[in-house]
């Protein structure tokens, strides 16, 4: 588990990946805006953060060095109700081609860094915006979270066993899928129209719209009738018994999906239930095969599982925890986690074969390259800033 730029200096500045040469502004909050940023610095943009003195942090204390949302980008601490913090705000903002926010709505626009005033300096910008409900609607001004924005959707109701409650899928689906992916998406289509007419525009990235879009599927399944609202009850949602998790004699779990039939074919025989599991054809034969399959799990380990359906086309794989996964031969080969700076952690995706992404920088704390950041954009009298206090350098 290697990281090919593990052994860059902490203020190496190269980069490389396809937005090489993309400036990017990012004005600092918590969830998915910095996912968002640190997935354009893993492409290779050149993404400045602008931490605020006083700024939100997390919820849940975080070493900073194990903060991955802010790796790959430099912080610099303005003072951006300071007139002189502003304004080196929007000198930046002259020179970049994307900004990154996450503010409630018109946050940013009190602060003086709001679209108009952002495009009026520089008319070409990809002003990015990330919040939870949008910027209008009756819910536009209200503080909310993850959950509450899938429950909306739709997307919570569907997740969870027949006759249980919603279950939370943590805040993949959320914030970084129906959220940060979307900005990241709207912001690079932005990129490119803009390229051509030369003139920038709003990317209004709002977690409940990219919510129910990536539930586009399950929606159209609805619309025809073939799916059913009661959770659990359904090809994909576990109520196949074919398509669910089975526990292991050591309390593992192994992850069973053979959904077409020449997979389900080699399925059963591995199991040696090729003549005697029911039919799977016939959804009132699922209870049977269900407790069939899970008393034949129960009875062996999962690493014997894992040694039985390795390299077939069965579809069954382990169950593995976070701490788990960066083991797993198939990830070890690829490289999919990587230990960089000391710490364990998903390496960028995707890849590219002529322009090939790496990790730069690990986390930086708020302020910690405030004087080389500045410079290296172009902000003169970088150290009058700092003497004034408008500008920290800790």
């Amino acid at each position: 588990m290697t990281d090919p730029a593990g052994d860059r200096a902490p203020n190496d500045t190269r980069r490389t990946g396809p937005l090489a040469g993309v400036r990017v502004v990012e004005l600092a909050g918590i969830g998915p805006s910095p996912f968002a940023a640190m997935l354009l610095a893993d492409l290779g943009a050149d993404v400045i953060r602008i931490d605020r003195p006083g700024s939100p942090a997390l919820p849940v204390p975080l070493a900073p060095e194990s903060d991955v949302l802010r790796r790959g980008r430099p912080s610099v601490l303005l003072d951006l109700k300071h007139p002189d913090g502003l304004a080196t705000a929007l000198a930046l903002v002259e020179r970049a081609d994307v900004l990154v926010e996450g503010y409630r709505p018109g946050v940013a626009e009190r602060l003086g860094l709001g679209p108009d005033a952002c495009l009026d300096r520089n008319p070409a910008l990809v002003y990015g915006r990330m919040t939870g409900w949008g910027q209008d609607g009756p819910l536009a001004q209200s503080a909310g979270h993850d959950i509450g924005y899938v429950a909306i959707t739709g997307a919570l109701h569907a997740i969870g066993r027949a006759g249980g409650p919603p279950q939370v899928p943590v805040n993949l689906v959320g914030d970084f899928g129906g959220g940060a992916l979307y900005l990241v998406v709207g912001v690079l289509a932005a990129l490119l129209e803009a390229r051509t007419s030369g003139r920038g525009q709003v990317v209004d990235a709002a977690i409940v719209d990219g919510t129910a879009h990536l539930s586009s599927l399950v929606v159209s399944l609805v619309s025809s009738g073939l799916w059913s609202d009661q959770r659990g009850t359904n090809l994909l949602d576990s109520g196949a018994p074919f398509y669910d998790v089975y526990e292991t004699s050591d309390g593992g779990w192994m992850a069973v999906g053979p959904l077409e039939p020449a997979f389900y074919a080699e399925f059963l025989r591995l199991l040696g239930l090729a003549h005697t599991a029911p039919d799977r054809l016939d959804p009132r034969q699922w209870p049977a095969l269900r407790a069939l399959l899970g008393d034949t799990f129960r009875a062996r380990t999962r690493d014997e599982w894992v040694a039985l359906f390795e390299g077939t086309d069965a579809c069954v794989e382990p169950v593995l925890s976070y701490a788990e996964a960066p083991t797993h031969p198939h990830l070890a080969a690829r490289g999919t986690y990587v230990e960089h700076h000391g710490v364990v952690q998903p390496a960028p995706a995707p890849r590219f074969s002529r322009t090939p992404v790496a990790l730069s920088t690990p986390p930086s704390m708020p302020g910690a390259d405030t004087r080389a950041a500045l410079s290296a954009w172009g902000i003169g009298h970088v150290d009058d800033l700092i003497a004034s206090g408008v500008a920290t350098q800790p």
